[in-house]
């Protein structure tokens, strides 16, 4: 017997960063009789002090760190009614951690690193499933590793779908018809029984997967703001919430820099057409977003996103004039500097490109490495511009509506804009314009096209 109803409630990091954090999203599981099945992220603040600890640490910095993830853990423990038998079991898992640690300070691996960071995970969840029984809930805890079967390609491992289903299905399903369950996000395990992790975004990506696997009904995604926003509320505070997007739009903003949804953690969830619902756990009342296949009669303009820190290459090459074979070699000399093009333009002898940053790790340092630049200018004249910022319209059928240009470009009269690209994707529009300006043009645009 499976149920059509089962919720799937995903919990990041800052609605577990403390008691009252975990009361309130242990309310918003016991106010939907549905929702049998919870993935947690690791307390805020939790994983920079694992991935810090995983990168090899003096003595001295190494206890301090411990002492900071002991600290976080406690405070929670410590408001419990029954605080010995959980706080036994996190003394054991901090030692853990601890042991790892110091492997770690000999030599660095991923595997290791792996092994150390799902400790997060696996603590929130310990401590969620207690805060819950406290309550009387019949909750039980749930290793996701047995279940979610992955590559070895530790910090970013792929689930192997076929199998995760199978598991799934076994050992999960029957737990979920007798118990609530408490999961880990973000965590898995491969062949031989390691530990792997998801990668950015993973546990959203977690919840989607075992979604998809039971057959849910939805997905409800619980973080610190009540849905996704026509464009960032802290950037232009008269922004209004969006209360049914489609998940193509969603991906669109996410992948223009709106931290709402990381949009390879929804894949699963479109694949099987399941609804996933945003929404905040510090006020479940305000409402929040429903992401799904279709929506109602979509309008011209969604939403806008604002990517900061860009960076714009223009190559002038005479050689360009009817000439064939320009471009390819500057696309292969990209791909061995491990460089992903995002917008580009062109013309009869240049070509101006953004580099893309997301997803890459590194921090604000410059992308353009001394060799890149060298061997680029063998081929032709570079010119480098920092500090752009690239704002990009999400909308529907742009591409086929008449007037957008008129209606978009027409208020930005004040503003330099430094390239345009329009056209290849029906669903956006962008820009780049300088950093400084970057506010400044999201507002005009905003008052424009939704107050």
């Amino acid at each position: 017997m499976f149920q059509p109803t089962l919720i799937v409630a995903k919990f990041g990091g800052t609605s577990v960063a403390d008691f009252q954090a975990m009361n309130r999203s242990a309310d918003v599981v016991l106010s939907d009789a549905n929702v049998r099945l919870v993935v947690l992220s690791a307390s805020a603040g939790i994983t920079n002090l694992l991935v810090s600890l995983a990168e090899g640490q003096e003595p001295d910095r190494r206890a301090f760190q411990l002492d900071e993830l002991r600290r976080i853990q406690y405070a929670i423990i410590d408001r419990l009614q029954q605080p010995d038998v959980i706080r036994e079991e996190i003394d054991r898992m901090i030692e853990n951690i601890a042991m790892l640690s110091e492997a770690a300070a000999l030599a660095t691996s991923t595997a290791l690193t792996d092994e150390l960071v799902s400790h997060g995970e696996l603590m929130s969840t310990l401590l969620f499933v207690e805060i819950l029984r406290e309550r009387n809930v019949a909750a039980e805890w749930f290793d996701v590793r047995k279940v979610m079967r992955t590559n070895d390609r530790f910090g970013r491992a792929e689930p192997d779908m076929a199998e995760l289903s199978e598991l799934a299905t076994s050992q999960l399903q029957p737990r979920v018809e007798q118990a609530l369950i408490v999961t880990q996000g973000f965590i898995g395990s491969e062949s031989k029984g390691r530990t792997t992790t998801l990668g950015r975004g993973g546990s959203d990506y977690t919840a989607a997967l075992l979604g998809e696997a039971l057959r849910a009904k939805r997905v409800d995604i619980w973080t610190d703001v009540p849905g996704i926003y026509t464009t960032d509320p802290r950037v232009v505070p008269t922004a209004k919430r969006i209360d049914e997007i489609t998940f193509e739009e969603a991906a669109e903003m996410a992948t223009f820099g709106a931290k709402v949804l990381h949009p390879a953690t929804l894949l699963p969830a479109v694949r099987s057409d399941i609804p996933v619902f945003v929404g905040s756990s510090k006020d479940p009342a305000a409402g929040g977003t429903m992401v799904c296949n279709q929506s109602e009669n979509p309008p011209l303009f969604r939403a806008l996103a604002l990517r900061r820190k860009q960076t714009l290459l223009t190559l002038h090459s005479l050689n360009m004039l009817h000439a064939r074979g320009f471009l390819a070699e500057v696309f292969n000399i990209l791909a061995r500097h491990n460089m992903s093009v995002d917008l580009i333009t062109t013309s009869e002898v240049s070509v101006a490109l953004t580099l893309d940053t997301t997803g890459s790790t590194s921090s604000g340092d410059s992308l353009l490495s001394q060799a890149l630049l060298t061997e680029l200018s063998s081929l032709c004249r570079v010119e480098v511009e920092e500090n752009l910022a690239l704002v990009a319209i999400i909308g529907n059928k742009l591409s086929q509506a008449c007037g957008v240009g008129k209606e978009v470009f027409g208020v930005l009269e004040p503003f330099n804009l430094r390239l345009i690209c329009y056209g290849a994707s029906s669903y956006n529009l962008c820009f780049l314009v300088p950093g400084n300006d970057a506010e400044q043009v999201v507002r005009t645009l905003h008052q424009n096209l939704f107050e």
